[in-house]
């Protein structure tokens, strides 16, 4: 059986999670102080100033452990607020819920013309079917609340993950709203804030760039495997199998599309018409017949980076495994997770989640010296040749911005704006946002997504523009 202490770790852990810092560091304090001064309290402790080092509960905590006579008030509150009831309600409410009590919601501290805002979505299960963001200002005062009711959703065989989705969606709703500046009149007192109840879906303009994949890689005696011409369900994609080289016996073909090289480091043609329901991406695409996009001389291209699928007349492009992928530039905002990639200029970076910290005190006790740490899930991190890593930036605050002149991360690059992209933490994802820099952001595909007509691609060091308008011309194959 877990003793107090442990499950107070556990509790305030828990709570760290859903950005309830202040409520763990009282846990923390209150149990570190409230027995021996043995590892365990000491880790506790710990814990405890790792989130605030500047806490004056845990401070009275650390006094009281090394027998320092104080006032210790606020410490004192902590203990007798989280008597054994307590942390009973927090044991249930941390139990695997059944999905009739309530969803687990999402917490975000946005900063936001100087100022700290606080977002968060509840859900209020079966029995009140309704979710509820709220809009925190000056440490505590709710300024605007959005309220949705599911009623008419509750008999859904999917109900769970359509209330999750919908969650999500009304939390980035209300931090992009904010970010807007559509709040601005009620944070200035000009305006009253209050409940307002939405029945629309959420207006949240983030997208899923592209669909994730399944499957493996080329084979090493012959071209790599291509899905099947199938179309994909929502929840799963195809399979691959392995095609072989593409033919025509038509002295003739019609153009499908065209990628236009808008710049290129290697030379080669200054444009590639696509013939074939099928075409590889890279110098090894000679498998694929005459046809192919080889990229001459672009060193930063695999073999075979990439493929174009023509499809019940739409266009796709798939990143094929083992390379250095296929970049497509954002129109909108776009969601992105960890391990996901990004390019601006000439410049690669990754989403990384932030470690967790390691450095609670030895038996002596003696603690880790490190630089205080920013309550942030998320990092960027930028990625040189052969994988060495460049600038990082903690997403402090919930956001990071990249540019050549201005944000977290400056990069000197001429292809570069002053202020190029933001990235923010939204309801547990990165939102990357291009600030309408002159050369555009590019996200890396992990699966395939649908080109149209005006996309760019950068795959290599060799940036494509998407030509549909000449579909349907017949050229000499």
């Amino acid at each position: 059986m877990a003793t107090p202490r442990a499950t107070a770790l556990k509790i305030g852990k828990w709570l760290v999670e859903r950005n309830r810092v202040d409520e763990a560091i009282q846990i923390f304090a209150a149990f570190a102080a409230s027995g021996p001064n043995d590892v365990e309290g000491q880790q506790l402790l710990a814990e405890a100033l790792r989130l605030n080092p500047g806490s004056p509960v845990a401070k009275q905590a650390f006094e009281r452990m090394e027998g320092v006579g104080s006032d210790h008030a606020e410490l004192d509150a902590a203990i007798a607020r989280f008597d054994p009831d307590t942390i009973s309600r927090f044991e249930r409410e941390m139990a695997p819920p059944s999905f009739r009590r309530a969803q687990v919601g999402f917490n975000n501290n946005v900063k936001y013309k100087s100022q700290v805002f606080h977002v968060q979505t509840e859900d209020s299960g079966l029995d009140k079917p309704h979710i509820i963001t709220h809009l925190f200002a000056d440490g505590g005062r709710v300024i605007k609340s959005h309220k949705r009711n599911y009623n008419e959703h509750v008999a859904r065989s999917d109900i769970a993950q359509y209330v999750r989705a919908l969650m999500k969606g009304q939390q980035m709703e209300m931090l992009l709203m904010l970010r807007d500046g559509r709040f601005d009149p009620i944070i200035e007192g000009r305006t009253i804030g209050g409940m307002e109840v939405l029945t629309h879906e959420p207006d949240v303009n983030v997208k899923q760039l592209t669909r994730k994949k399944q499957g493996e890689g080329a084979p090493a005696d012959g071209p790599p495997s291509l899905r099947a011409p199938v179309a994909p369900t929502a929840s799963e994609a195809p399979t691959r199998i392995a095609r072989a080289p593409l033919a025509s016996s038509a002295e003739t073909k019609r153009v499908l599309a065209t990628l236009q090289v808008q710049r290129s480091l290697s030379g080669g043609p200054e444009q590639y018409p696509i013939y074939d329901e099928e075409t590889l991406i890279g110098p090894g695409s000679s498998y694929a017949g005459p046809n192919g996009v080889a990229l001459p001389g672009d060193k930063f291209c695999h073999p075979h980076e990439a493929a174009l699928r023509w499809r019940d007349g739409r266009l796709w492009l798939e990143d094929l495994e083992g390379g250095n992928g296929a970049f497509l530039r954002i129109r909108s905002r776009v969601e992105l997770n960890a391990g996901d990639e990004f390019i601006i200029g000439d410049q690669l970076f990754r989403i990384e989640k932030n470690p967790i910290a390691d450095d609670e005190p030895t038996e002596g006790p003696t603690y880790f010296y490190s630089s205080p740490k920013w309550p942030s899930s998320y990092r960027v991190v930028q990625i040189f040749e052969r994988g060495a890593l460049g600038a990082c930036a903690v997403m402090k605050g919930g956001m990071a911005q990249i540019g050549s002149a201005a944000g977290d991360i400056i990069v000197r690059d001429p292809l570069v704006s002053e202020q190029h992209c933001v990235l923010e933490e939204q309801a547990q994802v990165v939102v990357l946002t291009d600030l309408e820099s002159r050369t555009g952001v590019f996200v890396r595909l992990q699966g395939e997504a649908e080109l149209v007509h005006g996309d760019e691609v950068i795959i290599g060091r060799t940036r494509l523009l998407v030509d549909m308008i000449s579909a349907g011309a017949v050229a000499n194959a």
